[in-house]
Order: C-alpha cells, then structure tokens, then sequence
C-alpha cells in the first residue's frame, strides 16, 4: 500500500513508525509492541474491540486527532492470538528491536506474521491435527493446488479437475487457502471452510513457481519428483511459498521434500463419503465418536497426525497397506506394549525440527528433543525385525551421536521454559558466561558481608542490605537509627518509618553486578542463537527420524487396536470382490461395548463377478445402513492398511468409495433435500467404475412416490448395467425387489425383524437373502411415540392400501377417522371380584386385615 509521506508529517514520530509497518501489511492486525502491551491504533482497534472484547480508549492526539487504541498484555499475547487465529485473523507482531534507552522512538520491526495457515506456536497448535495452508489457482478446466505445513516440513503438489476438487478439499483439510480471483472467492473455496486470503494474481506465475521450488529443494529440475509438467499447479507453488516466507520473515530451510499426488494414485473418497462414514467427524460435527476416535490410541501427535493422513488420503495400489499389515502381524507375534510403553516418552521431533528451522524453537523443547535422542537406542530395542517395514524403520533410529551430544553440552538439565528469563545454557560451555554467572551467584554472600561489616561499623544492629528491581541495591535504617548514619552514606529513598542509602562501594558493586546479570542473559541469548546455527544441518536427519517415530507409533497402534478389538488382516487379491466374513461395524460395536448395549450382530458380504449389487430392503431401524456403513469402512481399513473387523476379508482392487447416505436442505445454496440426493447421485453414475463400492440408501426419498420409484429404478438399472459397480442399494420400494429377476447380477437381501404380540417388532439386525415380507414402519412409529390413535388410523390405512393392491379396489380415504375400539360385552363380577370391591381397608382392624386376605386367597383358589 502506498504512502503519502507528506500526510505523515503530521503524525508524532512513534505513529510515523506504526503507520508506515500498517502500510506494510494492509490485512493484518498490527500488535505494536509498546512496554509491557501491544497496541493496536485506529482501525485495527475497533476490530480488537469486536473481536477480543479488549477495552477501546483514546490517548493523546497525532496530526491533529484523538489516537484510537486498545491493548493487549505481553504476558498473555499467546491467549489473544489463539482466539485471533480461530476467528480467521492474520496477525503482525511488531517488536522493540532497537535500543530502549536511546533517543527518540524505540526502533520496531515485525518479526513474524501468525495467519491460521501458517501457525507454529506450539500453543495454537493442533497437536493431532496438522495445520496446512493452501494456494489453489484455476487455469481453464484445470485446478493447481500447492499446499504447506510450516510445522511438519511437508509441501505437496496436485493438479484435479472441477469435478475433484471438493474431493481434494475434504482430504487435506487447510486451514487457510490463498486465492489469486477478484471479487469473491470460488464457490467451492468457499465451501471449505478455511480462512480465504487473497493475493495479487501476479503472484501465480507458472515460471516463477518453477524456479521457486527448484531453488527450494535444491534441484535443477522437478523431473525426479513427477512434478515437471504441473504448471498450473506451480503457479500456486510460486504464491504459496512466497507467502509463506512472507509471513515468516526468512527462507523455510527445513522444507526440503516434495510430495506430489494424484487422484488416479490414491482412493477417492468423495467428501460426502468422508461425511457420511463418519471418519473424522460425526455427522453433527463433533469429533467422536468416529473411526478416527476409535483407532488414534497414539502415543504422540506425530502417529495422530500421519493416522489421520492414512485414513483420509490411503492409496488404491497394495503396496504399502500390504508392508503395514506384514509389520501388524509382526508386533502381534513379538509383542507390542513394549514399544508403545518408550513411545509415550518422546516429544515432537517434527514440530521441534521444524521450529529449530524458524528460530522459534523454546529452551524446554530442546531439552525434550536431547532426551528422545538419549531414548532411542532402548526404543530401537522394542522393534521386531522380521517384517521388512520395521526393519527399515529401525535403521532410521539411528540419528548421528554429535546431535545428542551437542543438546547435551549446551543446555541445563531442566532450563528455564523461556530464553528471556535466563537460566538455558549448562555451565561450562562458555567461559565468559560462567564468569557473569559467578559475580551473580556471590552477589548474597557479598550483601551478607556487606551487611556485617556495616552493623559493626555503625552500631546500627537493624540495618539492613537489601534489592529491588526499582531501586536497585540499598541499606535501610530506620527512622530512630538516623543520627548513627555515617557521612559516607548518600540518601536514595524516603519511607514513612525508614530511609534508604547507598555508598561508594555499594554502588560500585551494583554496577558490576546489574552489568553482570545483563551481559550474562545476553550472552545466553548469543550462545542460543550459535546452538541454533549448529542443529540446522541436522535438519534432515531430525525430520527423517520424525517420520519413523510417527510411523511405528502407527503400526503399534494398530496392532494394539487389533487385538483389543478382535479384527482380522485382510487379504488382497486380483479378481473383483468384497468377501467378508461376519463383518462388523466398528464404531457401533465400540459404541455398544461401552454402554452395555449388548452384543454387535455380525454379517456377512459377497460381491464378484456374479454378484455386484444387493438390493436391501426392511424396516428401518432394522439396520440397513450400519451394514452398508461397515463393509465400507471394512473396504477403507484394509486399504489404509490396519487390521479388519470381521472373521475373515477378501478384497479385490478398488478405486473410489461413493456413498448416498441421508440429505438436508442447503438453504443458503438454494438446493433442495431432493437437489442434493440427486446433485449426489449424479456425481456417483458419473464417477463410478467397475472397481468402485457404492453405497445407495434410500434413493428417490424426496419427491413423489412414482418419480421416486422411477428414479430409483433407473439409477439402480444404470449402476447394474453401465458402471457395474459393487453396490449396496437399500429401499423401501418393495416394487425394486423384482429388479434381480431381469438384472442378473442383482440379488436381493434384507434384514430381518419379528413381530410379536401386541404389534411390538423386534430387530433381529441378521442380513437374510430374499426380499423382505415388511418394511413395519406403522410398528416404528409406535417405538418412537406416536399416540396410540394416530397408530391405530395409520394402521387401519395400511391394512385398507394393502387389500386395494391385492383386490384393486377405489381409493382409500386417507384421511378417515381411525376406527372405534369395539367395546367388550358386559359380564358378571366373579366372587373375587365381590369380595374385593366390598373391602375398606381403611376401616379394618390388622386381625380383620388378615382374615380378609386369607378369604381373597381361597376365593382365588377357587376360581383357578
């Protein structure tokens, strides 16, 4: 933004400053260190004021106005900058970098810029959750999305049509994407729900974006990454990585690999299938119970986040879900508690490697660091080795000796949790430092002595020798001691019932140890940076043993869910099929161990080539979609490569996972419950393949029976017939239960239910072949509630549609009163009866009482 530096001539020089580093960043707020408070002046206050609820005020006047402002303590920045970040806000830090002694205005600079996608303060850190920021620019058809965790080192390129970036949105979850559009942003941008940043579209430059990642990784070119071709994908490269620098006021040495992935690469997994099968969150949007919840028994936030990864992003070829399940049974057979028992110990060797590379790194997490490297030969024990995985994890545990030895040279056994307050490099590292450390550490004994000497000298036996940070060094004598003072001593401060004194030599000693104290936490401060110098070469190995660590903190939790849990490793195979043996859904089942809700009934699944789609009908409540659910969720473990819930798995290649579970209205996109069933539908008959599981529950619900019916039975045809997918399609038209006659590789199911007296219903959750005889839904309605006579006209109606269909008959009147409860014929009271009605038991005495009771059991015999 430019600036009118003439305007600025009337501003004080402390605005002149804070104006011109405004200039500099427009969008964000500026924190504006003054003391012991940020400030933030003018506009940025009133948003302070709506946003954090700090207290507005005006001080003074620059220019010839009122200075608007509103502050924030240094102590507490970290609680308002979180609460900024989870609102969406950038925030620029400017701090006092000059001399605070000098004269005229302290010299500030904004050292950092905290936006919601490039956060790495451990503090506003998700630890289980990795924070991405996302540049995404659209040439033609084409979508170039170029995406940066700052705290996991990890930079990653991918190119997607229209069609798939929603699908690439869910996956990666930013939390902020960077746009080069005018105007407002892309609708399905929008829809992600990440903080939106624009930048200049000059920014997205495809050459620039080329020479940008060469210079980043090193490389002559992208060839050894698969990334050459990606222009359009570089161009978002270029305006994320400058931002990225940006915002961090330095070059991201720790990033130095690429990942480059592609759709055809990885399973898809639509993000309404991401919704519906619940996997990392609930459908109401809470974060358990889900897949995700139930698996992450990780022992750091390293194995939670590489989980979340497998989980959302698992791969189509078996390669690695293969190793993963050879490694799984490998800890099965040697035992894995050992192992997860040394991983509870380690700290965040990614975000501490990557925090070292910005400078941010604190005291306290490097003395963690030191003692994870000191860990690592006892954790290396614990690794089986007899799958190759773990074999080749096991080397990685190996990092260089000199990196421990130089944690463990240079700091303190516990040091200070921050830099400022001292007390962070071990002694004997620098001798200068030992020496400052030396003449503050014998500061008491001198004051000790001092004190001594001065009692014996004076004959004042209540003087004392004694430090304030206000006042520095003093000697107090009280009020009726005064005439005893010696002509040496200099006043330096008046109490009601004492004064205070310095002398030649006390002062001369606070000279040298005020000095002292300073040039020590400076020199603390200079020899911290060296140690910060020396680990950046280490970069590389600290990140490559990150990702081991993170790796078997994985596979041993897998391995314990397994068997806790009681599942299976799957198999792969090349033909088509999903063959699974008294599958379970795993959630439910966790769900009903935990509050006693007896035990999950198990089913079974067959598709191959003679059977790819089971029409499934029965009540609901009946369990149609927890079945359908499982063999998904069964189908996307085994891909990710954890263990199964089910007696047995057989599984073929698969591509994508499509689910049409359940809809709502999307009011503010003017999309009908019916718009978004069939919008869903659409995009499965469109994507679909042969090599694809689609889920169908309840197609054609919201519009009318007949469009619905029609519907149903055309995309249930087109499924069969042109994408030949496995499909799992439930209804409750009972008029698609004659689809297998015509169709034959469809074949029908359904889960059963009883009806016992009284019209109560039972679920008997059991996946039965056949078409269901029922779909008991008068029966649920009482189950949920409904009044008794509003069940008796629905059933009277039930009972009137059903003989029309049998018999032909005209229309039923829906809307008849429900018919009359017949009354019962009149009858005699039996004696019992009699002798009952004719009792007082308010007027009896207790030996009438019993007499009374004995006659009731009699008469009762009697009549038996």
């Amino acid at each position: 933004m430019a600036l009118d530096e003439k305007a600025l001539a009337g501003h004080t020089p402390v605005m002149q400053q804070y104006l011109r580093i405004k200039a500099e960043f427009p969008e964000a707020l500026v924190l504006f260190r003054m003391g012991d408070f940020y400030e933030l002046f003018y506009e940025d206050a009133r948003r302070a004021n709506r946003l954090l609820d700090v207290t507005l005020t005006s001080r003074g006047q620059s220019n010839g106005e009122p200075v608007l402002m509103a502050g924030v303590p240094v102590h507490a920045l970290e609680t308002y900058l979180a609460k900024l970040i989870r609102l969406g806000e950038a925030v620029a830090i400017a701090e006092q970098v000059g001399d605070v002694n000098a004269k005229g205005p302290v010299e500030r600079k904004v050292v950092r810029v905290v936006t919601p996608g490039t956060v790495t303060d451990t503090e506003l850190l998700n630890e289980r959750q990795d924070t991405l920021l996302l540049a995404a620019h659209r040439k033609g058809n084409v979508w170039g999305l170029a995406w940066l965790g700052l705290s996991s080192a990890q930079l990653g390129l991918t190119e997607c049509s229209e069609r798939e970036l929603p699908g690439w949105l869910t996956r990666l979850a930013p939390a902020e994407i960077i746009h080069g559009a005018e105007g407002e942003a892309p609708a399905a941008l929008v829809a992600a729900g990440a903080a939106l940043t624009r930048r200049p579209a000059w920014q997205f430059d495809s050459a620039g974006g080329l020479r940008k990642l060469c210079t980043q990784l090193q490389v002559q070119s992208l060839q050894a990454f698969n990334a050459q071709e990606l222009s359009v994908a570089q161009a978002a490269a270029s305006a994320l990585l400058a931002y990225a620098e940006h915002t961090q006021g330095q070059a991201l040495s720790h990033v130095a690999t690429l990942r480059v992935e592609r759709a055809d690469e990885l399973l898809d997994l639509p993000p309404a299938t991401q919704r519906n099968l619940e996997l990392v969150q609930t459908l109401r949007g809470d974060d358990g119970p889900t897949l995700l919840s139930l698996l992450d028994c990780c022992r750091s936030g390293m194995g939670s986040r590489l989980l979340r990864q497998w989980l959302t992003q698992p791969a189509r070829a078996r390669d690695a879900a293969k190793a993963r399940h050879e490694a799984i049974a490998e800890l099965h057979t040697q035992g894995f508690e050992p192992l997860r028992e040394r991983l509870r110990h380690i700290s965040d060797v990614e975000r501490i490697a990557s925090r070292i590379a910005l400078r941010q790194v604190r005291p306290r997490e490097l003395a963690g660091l030191r003692e994870t490297l000191l860990s690592l030969p006892a954790l290396e024990a614990t690794v089986p080795e007899g799958a190759p995985l773990l074999l080749m994890l096991k080397a990685a545990l190996q990092p260089p000796p000199d990196i421990a030895g130089l944690l463990q040279g240079s700091l303190l056994a516990e040091p200070a949790a921050l830099l400022r307050d001292g007390g962070v490099i071990a002694p004997g590292l620098d001798a200068d430092l030992d020496e400052l450390r030396g003449i503050n550490e014998h500061c008491d004994a001198f004051l000790l002595a001092l004190e001594t000497r001065e009692r014996e000298r004076t004959g004042i036996s209540n003087l004392r020798v004694q430090y304030n940070k206000v006042h520095g060094f003093y000697i107090e004598v009280t009020t009726g001691q005064l005439g005893r003072v010696p002509d040496d001593y200099r006043r330096r401060q008046t109490l009601k019932n004492a004064e205070r004194f310095i002398t030649p030599e006390l002062k001369a000693f606070e000279d040298k140890a005020l000095s002292a104290q300073e040039r020590a936490l400076a020199r603390e401060k200079w020899l911290y940076e060296q140690l910060l110098d020396q680990l950046q070469p280490h970069l590389p190995v600290l990140l490559a043993l990150a990702r081991a660590l993170a790796q078997l903190d994985v596979l041993s939790t897998l391995a314990e869910r397994a068997a806790t849990l009681n599942w299976c490793r799957p198999q792969f195979v090349p033909q088509p099929c999903i063959d699974i043996e008294a599958g379970r859904h795993p959630v439910v089942e966790a769900r009903l161990a935990e509050t006693g809700g007896g035990a999950f009934i198990s089913n079974h699944c067959r598709l191959d080539a003679r059977t790819r789609m089971l029409v499934i009908t029965g009540p609901n409540m009946g369990g149609k979609s927890t079945y359908m659910r499982q063999v998904a969720l069964i189908a996307l473990l085994a891909a990710m490569g954890s263990y199964v819930p089910a007696k047995n798995c057989r599984l073929g290649p698969m591509d994508a996972i499509h689910t049409r579970i359940g809809a709502a209205d999307d009011l503010a996109n003017a999309q009908s419950t019916f718009m978004l069933e069939m919008t869903e539908a659409a995009a499965i008959v469109h994507g679909a393949t042969e090599h694809s599981l689609v889920l169908m529950d309840e197609i054609g619900r919201g519009t009318s029976t007949f469009d619905g019916l029609a519907l149903a039975g055309a995309i249930a045809s087109h499924l069969h017939d042109r994408n030949r997918a496995f499909t799992l399609f439930a209804t409750h038209y009972f008029e698609l239960t004659a689809f297998p006659e015509k169709h034959p590789q469809a074949l029908n199911a359904h889960v059963s239910a009883v009806e016992g007296s009284g019209h109560d219903i039972v679920f008997l959750h059991e996946i039965q072949s056949g078409p269901a005889s029922r779909s008991y839904g008068v029966q649920v309605a009482r189950l949920a509630g409904m009044p008794a006579s509003l069940i008796r006209q629905a059933r009277a109606t039930l009972e009137a549609l059903e003989a029309q269909q049998r018999s032909g008959q005209t229309q039923v009147d829906l809307f008849a009163a429900p018919p009359a409860i017949p009354e019962e014929p009149a009858r005699e009271p039996s004696a019992l009866e009699e002798a009952l009605a004719g009792i007082d038991p308010d007027a009896l005495t207790p030996r009438e009482a019993l007499d009374a009771l004995y006659r009731l059991k009699t008469l009762l015999a009697e009549a038996t």
